[in-house]
C-alpha cells in the first residue's frame, strides 16, 4: 500500500486493456509483431504522418537502436543536453561515442541552440534534442544548424509525445525520434517505448536490428520463405500483451489529454499569484508551441527551499520529487571530462526544479490538497 495520500504517480485503466491482453491471449499470439502491435504502429504511423513506426521494448531501446543505425563507431561525438535521463547518453555511450553535454536554456529548460554551432566538431556525428516537459526545443534553429553541418536530428521524445511546434507533432522533425511509454508517461504499457522514422532508407535495417538481427519481419510478412542472421541486432520486440494495453490507451488518447490538460492547468492557475509572492518560477511554454502536458513542476528560489517544501508536503501524505542531475556532473560524466561549470544553467536548475502530483486519475479534490498545501508552504 501506498504510504501518500497523493503519490507521484499512479498508473491507470484507460479503457479496455485487460479486455485486449484476453484477446492477445486467446488468439495464441503473445511474443512481439502480433495484431496489437501492428494496430499501435499503423495508428503512430497516420495520426503523425511517418513513414515508419516500430514498437520496441523501451526508450531505452528505441535510442540504441538510433546509435547502431547511424553506424557510430568509438572516437565519434554526439551532442545532448546534459539535463537529460541517462539514457539518452547511456544508448551512445555503450557504442563508445562520445557525449559532448550542452547547456539548457533559463525559460524552457530545453537545450540551448545559440552554444549549437560551438560544440560541432569534425567528430561530431549527431545532435540529440530532448523536449523537457513536453515543451518543443527550438527546432527550426536547431535543424538548420544541423543541415548546415549536414548532421542527422535525433530526437528524445520521452516527454514530448502528442505536443506540437508551430502546429507539428514533436517527433516529426528529427530524422529518428525515440519515444516512451513508461507507467509515468501520458500514454502507457508499464515499460515500453517505439521509434519513429522519418528517414525511409532507415526502416528496412531497423526492422532487422530490433529482430536481433535476423530478416524476420520479411519473414512474417511473407517476403521470405525463411530468415536468417543478417546483422547485428538485438531483442529489441516488446511483448504483443505490452502492445494490446498500450492500444487501449491509444484509443483513449483524446480523454487522457484533456484530463491532463485540466490537471495542469488547475496547477497553473492556482499557483499563479503565490509563485509571483515567493519568487518561484512556474513553467514557461512559448505561444508558438502546444506542451504535451507530461508533467507540471516548479522552480524554487534555492536547493534549501526546495527540499524544505518535499518535506513539507510529505509530511502531509503528498509525494513531490525532483527530477534530472546534470549528467556532465555525474560519475560517469566526470570520467568522460565533465566539470563544474560546463553548463551553468543546469547546474542550477537542477538544484531547484520540483515536480509535482502528475497523473490521469488526480481529481478536483486531490489537486486542492496539493494546491494548499503548496501555497501553506513560505
Amino acid at each position: 500500500m501506498n504510504k501518500y495520500k497523493i503519490p507521484f504517480n499512479k498508473p491507470c485503466l484507460a479503457g479496455n486493456e485487460i479486455q485486449y491482453i484476453s484477446r492477445a491471449i486467446s488468439k495464441g499470439w503473445i511474443s512481439g509483431d502480433g495484431d496489437f502491435s501492428r494496430k499501435c504502429e499503423s495508428w503512430f504511423e497516420q495520426l503523425l504522418g511517418i513513414p515508419k513506426a516500430l514498437l520496441t521494448t523501451s526508450g531505452t531501446s528505441a535510442l540504441e537502436m538510433v546509435s547502431l543505425l547511424l553506424e557510430l563507431k568509438p572516437g565519434d561525438e554526439v551532442i545532448l543536453p546534459s539535463f537529460t535521463f541517462v539514457s539518452t547518453a547511456n544508448a551512445f555511450v555503450i557504442r563508445g561515442v562520445k557525449p559532448v553535454f550542452i547547456d539548457i536554456r533559463s525559460d524552457t529548460l530545453n537545450l540551448d541552440e545559440t552554444k549549437l554551432e560551438s560544440l560541432i566538431t569534425p567528430k561530431t556525428k549527431g545532435i540529440i534534442v530532448v523536449h523537457y516537459a513536453g515543451v518543443g526545443c527550438e527546432m527550426d534553429a536547431i535543424l538548420k544548424t544541423a543541415q548546415q553541418y549536414m548532421l542527422p536530428v535525433i530526437e528524445d521524445n520521452a516527454l514530448g509525445l502528442f505536443g506540437k511546434y508551430k502546429e507539428k507533432y514533436l517527433g516529426t522533425f528529427g530524422d529518428l525520434s525515440a519515444q516512451s511509454f513508461h507507467e509515468t508517461k501520458n500514454i502507457t504499457c508499464g515499460e515500453g517505448g517505439a521509434l519513429f522514422i522519418k528517414d525511409p532508407r532507415f526502416i528496412e535495417r531497423a526492422e532487422i536490428l530490433r529482430e536481433k538481427g535476423t530478416n524476420r519481419s520479411q519473414f512474417l510478412r511473407g517476403e521470405i520463405d525463411k530468415y536468417t542472421w543478417v546483422d547485428v541486432g538485438s531483442s529489441y520486440v516488446p511483448s504483443d500483451i505490452l502492445a494490446a494495453f498500450l492500444y487501449a490507451q491509444l484509443e483513449n488518447l483524446k480523454k487522457i489529454q484533456e484530463k491532463r490538460r485540466w490537471i495542469w492547468n488547475y496547477y497553473y492557475k492556482h499557483l499563479k499569484a503565490w509563485a509571483s509572492e515567493t519568487r518561484v518560477r512556474l513553467p514557461c511554454v512559448p505561444e508558438y508551441g502546444e506542451q504535451a502536458y507530461s508533467m507540471f513542476y516548479i522552480l524554487m528560489p534555492s536547493q534549501n527551499k526546495r527540499q524544505a517544501l518535499i518535506d513539507h508536503l510529505r509530511e502531509k501524505g503528498i509525494l513531490a520529487v525532483f527530477h534530472y542531475l546534470p549528467l556532465h556532473l555525474s560519475t560517469m560524466g566526470r570520467k568522460l571530462g565533465g566539470k563544474e561549470g560546463d553548463c551553468p544553467v543546469t547546474e542550477d536548475v537542477s538544484g531547484r526544479l520540483l515536480r509535482l502530483p502528475f497523473y490521469n486519475e488526480l481529481e478536483e479534490e486531490d489537486l486542492e490538497l496539493v494546491v494548499g498545501a503548496v501555497r501553506g508552504f513560505r
